[in-house]
């Protein structure tokens, strides 16, 4: 099915929109080219420094081979920027995923879930399994009924071991709804920052420590402890810039000029045309103010992939070079704009001795300067005792196939 702008149903949900959305599940969706076919210590070295990590368990090469891990690992997030197609789609694949079912409508990220079995290391090449595995018809306060739609990104190395689970769910929207609910809506105050205020931003980046390799032992931590914050910000177009450097365009394919135009002959719709009538990314309304307010955003807003990784930098830094995360999930309540502050806090509310593992809950969030959360979540770190180090968990599927088949039913249940 062609959608055009100029069809009724164009921007709108309609039932058969979601029951071709739920044709897909199952059904192995085509990713674009990773922005590293290899883990190399440029590559983790340029995406940790784009969320503000200079951690050396990623970035000294003389570091990580005194560790456990005997050699530089990468970021748990890296996964992002990593991820050849696992499965080539076939003749009947292709036509079920032809087309947008959802054209027309906004998309937003709300809900992003990981769980990591083992580490990514020098050299590491991996496949990646990505398929939608639910989707839900829900009311929603900004734009009338959306469509939640997850998606499940699964991850093997070269040997086709499981490494990593990612789970997340986009919200569709009618942008139409939106922007009338929008309309009311001023953007977010913003007074020039203060000196006081930049003084006491620069006084929390000064403090910041790591643990790095003195162990954080499972015995000496105690329900209520907090962890060091962390704080980002004001955000700025520069430190967006400065991100995609590390972690790709992922919505829109690489490359500029005439790259770029061979891309866009395949598919326009990712390249709306600018003020100047000039085409451009989707993506531009992260940078570009104007592009986001026509969407019925106020301003431009930050991508829910750099709080993600600001969360597990928290987490990373409070855990050490022992510990391990083993899972995190962020919700995606507000927008982060240019200009905000964020403060990034976690919380220790449980201790568990699971199946071996010695497992840490957080919760975990970040907060701008107007006091509002954003992004709150939850976390589990695997930390050593002093009796023996941390076990990697065993992922639930042995097979990214199987932990395909596994999700499916839980998603169905």
């Amino acid at each position: 099915m062609t959608i055009s702008a100029d069809r009724p149903d164009y921007g709108v949900l309609t039932d058969e929109a979601v029951e071709r959305s739920r044709r897909r599940i199952g059904v192995p969706q085509r990713r674009l080219p990773p922005h590293n076919l290899e883990v190399t210590s440029d590559g983790v070295r340029h995406f940790a420094l784009g969320y503000g990590d200079d951690n050396p368990l990623w970035c000294d090469p003389d570091h990580g081979p005194k560790t456990r891990w005997a050699g530089t690992i990468a970021p748990p997030n890296f996964l992002y920027t990593m991820g050849e197609n696992a499965v080539e789609a076939d003749e009947r694949a292709k036509a079920v995923l032809k087309g947008d079912p959802f054209a027309g409508l906004g998309a937003y990220q709300a809900v992003m879930e990981f769980e990591y079995y083992r580490p990514l290391r020098l050299g590491d090449r991996c496949s990646c399994l990505r398929a939608q595995v639910g989707v839900q018809v829900k009311s929603s306060s900004f734009g009338g009924s959306a469509a939640h739609v997850t998606n499940d990104f699964l991850f093997a190395d070269g040997e086709g071991q499981v490494i990593a689970l990612q789970r997340g769910t986009w919200i569709h929207t009618e942008r139409h709804s939106s922007k009338k609910r929008a309309a009311d809506k001023a953007a977010p105050d913003f007074p020039p920052y203060t000196e006081e205020q930049l003084a006491e931003i620069d006084a929390a980046y000064d403090a910041e420590e790591r643990r790095g390799p003195r162990t954080r032992y499972f015995e000496d931590v105690r329900i209520g402890d907090e962890i060091q914050p962390r704080v980002k910000g004001p955000l700025t177009v520069t430190d967006v810039v400065v991100w995609h450097v590390g972690w790709g365009m992922q919505l829109t394919p690489p490359g500029a000029f005439a790259v770029a135009r061979r891309v866009r002959r395949k598919a326009p719709g990712l390249y709306p045309p600018n003020a100047r009538n000039i085409p451009d990314t989707v993506q531009r309304l992260h940078w570009e103010p104007e592009r986001a307010k026509e969407l019925g955003i106020p301003m431009s807003y930050d991508y829910g992939g750099m709080r993600e990784t600001w969360l597990t930098h928290a987490l990373t830094d409070w855990m050490g070079d022992d510990g391990w995360l083993f899972r995190l999930r962020c919700e995606h309540r507000k927008f982060n704009y240019i200009g905000d502050t964020t403060w990034v806090r976690g919380t220790v509310v449980d201790k568990a001795q699971v199946d071996g593992r010695n497992e840490v809950h957080l919760e975990v969030s970040c907060h701008n300067q107007r006091g509002e959360v954003s992004t709150p979540g939850r976390a589990v770190v695997l930390l050593p005792t002093r009796d023996a180090p941390v076990r990697l968990p065993d992922p639930p599927a042995d097979t990214l196939g199987e932990l395909l088949e596994s999700e499916i039913t839980r998603f169905a249940g």
